[in-house]
């Protein structure tokens, strides 16, 4: 991918994340994990318009940052690691000036365990 459908692509993204119950719904569903979780819940927690969350969960899959797959009449989501990824990447490729050492301090502060 070149550079300049990279930054559209990564324009989308940010886009779709920058909705406080959109940003809320992705997070929720990384911590989640692999196994993701059903609208309806995902609408329930979040108290918000199963209509309303469609809505947002669909802007999410655009974004290549949220899956889909259909079990009978249920939607299960789950994050789209390797879009978060992609977006990470991204965002990062340009770090450090070619020190890597400089942003060790910020993947040392990631911690799968943070509350």
């Amino acid at each position: 991918m070149d550079d300049l459908n990279a930054q559209v692509w990564a324009v989308d993204a940010l886009g779709a994340l920058a909705h406080e119950t959109r940003l809320a719904v992705f997070r929720m569903l990384v911590k989640a994990g692999p196994e993701g979780m059903i609208a309806g819940a995902i609408a329930e927690q979040l108290r918000v318009p199963p209509s309303t969350m469609s809505h947002h969960l669909a802007t999410l899959e655009r974004a290549g940052l949220v899956q889909s797959e259909r079990e009978s009449r249920l939607i299960h989501y789950r994050a789209d690691y390797p879009g978060m990824r992609r977006l990470l990447m991204f965002l990062m490729q340009d770090c450090c000036q070619g020190a890597p050492e400089m942003c060790g301090e910020l993947f040392a502060d990631l911690s799968c365990n943070a509350p």
